[in-house]
């Protein structure tokens, strides 16, 4: 069974002590484009730790030797590193390429983070968390989602944030109408001046759904024309390669509220498919979803049931929707309830 890929987890990969199995899962899960943010996150963290526990008259890491056996054991062959002991930015842009060439090999999201001082924001699956900026705005994450912005932005530029996950966002607009730009690893930003909007990035899937306002949607293929989106309307995007997503869908949808009610602590549920409901199940609550009665994957559900509780939202799926919900550990199998003759 695949292994949960936690930050402990990762730390010991790091730090060369993760059995062969693990190791190998840690590589499956790096090697997804979804999971870029986060693994940067836990790989600066994990060097912030080794600063901080040092004691004070210990000797520095060997920052290059460290980056030498975990260039070794991810296989990416010789690299040359400098004999004499680089400065801490040095340092720290040494852990970046090797973010990069763990992530993927110089992608997009790398090459966009030059940022001097940030705050990460990350949670958990089944978390949400507000986080209020500077300047007024609003950014509510969902579970398994992470959030980059800087510490202070610069005067007559504009405002930037990193997400990975999903995101709803209530920008405050400026005087000097500076503007508000939304990154992310689906190869597409999203710029705003005022607005509330969703921002989902997910596997191999990217979705922008305008509550109010107006929004532009900036894709990393110049050759791609910008989307304007109007409220109500959505657009979604899946990759056919890493970062070069092609849009699947641009249209009105009958709720935009639906596509934010998780910040509600709701699940609003309109024509549903299984498999959609399965996706999200995963993507939120971490959960590894099957579907055993074939009969369901033909079946689409509408309906509003509670999220802030994982029990209490299983147990009103069943009851809604007349499935069988069992789980065990992080494994979650979907039956079909049969009626009572």
């Amino acid at each position: 069974m695949t292994p949960d890929i936690t930050q402990a987890l990762f730390t010991a990969y790091l730090h060369g002590s993760a059995s062969a199995a693990d190791a190998a899962a840690v590589r499956a899960w790096l090697a997804q484009p979804a999971n870029q943010l986060l693994a940067q996150h836990w790989m600066l963290q994990h060097w912030e730790g080794l600063e901080t526990q040092a004691a004070p008259a210990a000797e520095e890491p060997d920052y290059e030797a460290m980056l030498t056996r975990l260039h070794g054991r991810l296989q990416f062959g010789s690299r040359e590193l400098a004999a004499v002991p680089a400065p801490r930015w040095r340092r720290w842009a040494a852990v970046a390429a090797v973010a990069g060439a763990v992530l993927g090999g110089g992608s997009w999201w790398l090459t966009q983070q030059a940022v001097p001082a940030s705050q990460t924001i990350a949670t958990a699956y089944g978390q949400t968390r507000t986080v209020q900026l500077a300047d007024g705005t609003s950014i509510t994450l969902n579970g398994h989602s992470t959030l980059r912005y800087p510490a202070a932005w610069t005067p007559g530029k504009p405002r930037e944030v990193w997400l990975d996950g999903e995101g709803y966002f209530a920008v405050q607009h400026q005087a000097d109408n500076q503007r508000f730009v939304v990154h992310t690893t689906a190869g597409f930003n999203v710029e705003v001046l005022g607005t509330k909007f969703t921002v989902s990035r997910r596997r191999d899937q990217g979705r922008v759904v305008l509550l109010s306002g107006k929004v532009r949607v900036h894709f990393a293929d110049h050759q791609r024309p910008d989307v304007l989106l109007a409220p109500g309307e959505l657009v979604e995007t899946r990759e056919v390669r890493p970062a070069e997503p092609v849009v699947m869908a641009y249209r009105k949808v009958r709720s935009a509220a639906a596509y934010a009610s998780w910040k509600d602590a709701e699940l609003v549920l309109d024509e549903t498919s299984i498999a959609e409901l399965a996706a999200r199940l995963h993507d939120t609550y971490g959960l590894e979803v099957e579907v055993a009665t074939p009969e369901l994957n033909q079946r689409r559900v509408t309906g509003t049931v509670p999220v802030r509780d994982l029990d209490v939202l299983l147990q009103s799926l069943e009851e809604a929707f007349h499935l069988k919900a069992t789980r065990q550990g992080n494994h979650l199998t979907l039956t079909e309830q049969r009626k009572p003759l």
